[in-house]
Parts: C-alpha cells; structure tokens; sequence
C-alpha cells in the first residue's frame, strides 16, 4: 500500500465526513491516540464505533502488525466504512461487525484483545466496559474517546442543555468509576476532546 492511495483515502473520508455530518475524531485526538499506540504496541485491538473506519484505518497504519476488529450498529457508516477500508487495502487486518455492540456475542470475537477502544454512544461507555473488559489482556490498555464532550463535561449539570444532561452525567459516574476502580490504573489526558486511558493492572 503505498502512502499517496492512504492519503487519498483519509482525504475522501474526512470529505465524507464533513459532508454527511459524521463525527470523527479530530486530528490532535487521533494523533495522541496513535502515539500512545505506538508505545504499547498491541498486536490486537477491539474498537466499539467505527462510524465510517476512519480512526480503525489509521490505527492500522500505525501499527502495521496489529490487527483491528471494529463494531458499528449504524447500516450507512457501516456500508461507507467497508468502502473506505477496501479503498485502504486494509481488508486482511480490519474486520468490522455490523451490530449493536450491545447484543453482539462475544463468541464472535476474539478471546483477547491488547487495547480496547470506546468511541460510540458517550452515554453507554460503563456499559461497554462491562461487556468487553473481559476480553482485555493483564496489562492491557482501554482507551476512551470524547471524555471532555467539548466542553460539557467540566460544566454543571444545571448549564448542560437538558437533552444531553443523562448522557453527561453517565459519563462523569463512569469517569469516577474508573478512577478509583482497583484493578485499573487510569489518566485523563486533554489532548483532542479529552483521551481517558485505562491500564489494566
């Protein structure tokens, strides 16, 4: 695969994007993502959200002998993320589910995973945790998008627009959950729109 057909790809992805109004992470967001990848070093990630493949595809190639397994409950994101990823030449490394993170069965999936990636419903990410942090490795590293939900996160609950007030507050028990949960080592780092990293001990 060479460079110039990734660039085409990340390019016509980030047009996608911005002209069908998905969300993607933003570039200091996926960069840090990347970079704490790269020390790590898994050889096996499960991300839960691929929306249109964007980050799965750039985590790809990053970490050229990893091999990413990716959830999207959403039909359209899932179809345009197939696309993009055979527009990648990534398909013998990606392998996207098209489910409810949810409901899937685990059977479906591998028995374990180095690095878990949460970037769906902000809403849902302790049910999330629940599902999947079984099949994360001893030492392995869950890695949580979007915790500063531009911004909202550090308001009052009373200055958050109501309809995203249970959302916000779902995710802040989450946070604290992780914080002091005995079996994890967890940071909250700023960079993009709030990275929170937890270190299975």
């Amino acid at each position: 695969m060479v460079d110039n057909q990734l660039s085409k790809t990340f390019k016509a992805i980030k047009d996608y994007a911005k002209t069908y109004h998905v969300p993607i992470m933003e570039d200091q967001g996926i960069d840090e993502l990347l970079e704490l990848l790269k020390v790590q070093q898994p050889q096996a990630i499960l991300e839960i959200g691929a929306a249109i493949g964007f980050s799965a595809i750039k985590m790809s190639e990053a970490l050229p002998t990893c091999t990413v397994d990716t959830i999207e409950r959403d039909e359209p994101r899932y179809q345009q993320a197939l696309v993009f990823i055979a527009q990648a030449d990534m398909e013998e490394r990606i392998r996207i589910f098209h489910a409810d993170a949810l409901v899937l069965s685990l059977s479906e999936l591998k028995p374990q995973y180095d690095a878990i990636f949460i970037d769906a419903a902000k809403g849902q990410y302790e049910r999330f945790f629940e599902k999947y942090e079984s099949l994360l490795t001893t030492g392995g590293i869950i890695y949580c998008d979007n915790m500063a939900m531009h911004g909202l996160a550090d308001l009052p609950l009373s200055e958050v627009p109501k309809r995203k007030r249970t959302m916000i507050r779902n995710l802040s028990i989450f946070k604290e959950r992780m914080f002091s949960h005995s079996e994890y080592e967890t940071e909250l780092l700023s960079s993009g729109d709030g990275i929170m990293v937890c270190r299975k001990k």
